[in-house]
């Protein structure tokens, strides 16, 4: 897993995620609801942290292939407790 330190400013929308809770609690999604259309992830392809310390923030990427055959690219975060996807 890798950190960085930089968020981009990218278009993004909030939506619901069903993911295995370890013990960081929302730690890997399995299925993915956007817009209606329920989606299997079948492959993580990537993860990876993103931290701004100043604002104690934390993200959790994951770049993921959907049941739809599209690649996906969604993050939790962690201050507000939500699950977005990276448009």
């Amino acid at each position: 897993m890798s950190y960085s330190i930089l968020f981009k400013d990218m278009p993004e929308e909030k939506i619901e995620v069903l993911a295995y809770s370890g013990y960081r609690g929302e730690e890997t999604p399995r299925t993915i609801l956007l817009r209606g259309e329920r989606i299997e992830v079948t492959e993580i392809l990537k993860q990876w942290d993103e931290e701004r310390f100043e604002e104690r923030e934390r993200k959790r990427f994951f770049k993921v292939k959907g049941s739809d055959g599209f690649v996906h690219k969604i993050y939790y975060d962690e201050k507000m407790m939500g699950w977005f996807h990276v448009v």
